[in-house]
């Protein structure tokens, strides 16, 4: 028997939003093909001369990714789903701070997602639900 269960899209994303999203997506089903160090690295140079996002901007981006994709709106879609966020906020030249990790209690479950201001993003959980196994965050300016 299976448990019925429908995807929540976001509505109200307008539409530059949404075709930018669009446009990262295929970059972000790409990336997500890849093995986590070759993500780490691509991340690590994308994120280059961007400023910390703030959690509306990376509420938006992950509502926009939801939005444009039933693969990123699904409960299998954590991964492209987030690289898909940090990438549209790149755009906007913001970033926010991409994770991979686990659940802290059992049944071990990995998943990804980004983070502003310390936070899980969208995600609906406390926020030590999840253990950081691997994170790019933005990189600070030393002050002048």
């Amino acid at each position: 028997m299976t448990t019925p269960s429908a995807l929540e899209r976001p509505a109200g994303v307008p539409f530059t939003r949404r075709l930018a999203a669009r446009l990262v997506l295929v970059p972000a089903l790409l990336l997500s093909l890849l093995p986590p160090r070759r993500i780490r690295a691509v991340l690590g140079l994308v994120r280059r001369g961007a400023t910390p996002a703030t959690a509306a901007r990376a509420q938006g981006a992950r509502d926009a990714m939801c939005a444009v994709s039933l693969r990123c709106a699904g409960p299998q879609g954590c991964l492209p789903r987030s690289l898909g966020a940090a990438l549209l906020c790149r755009l906007g030249g913001t970033w926010p701070t991409w994770c991979t990790g686990a659940r802290v209690v059992p049944p071990f479950t990995a998943h990804a997602w980004i983070e502003a201001d310390g936070r899980p993003i969208g995600e609906g959980v406390p926020d030590d639900y999840f253990t950081r196994l691997m994170a790019v965050a933005p990189v600070s300016r030393p002050a002048p």
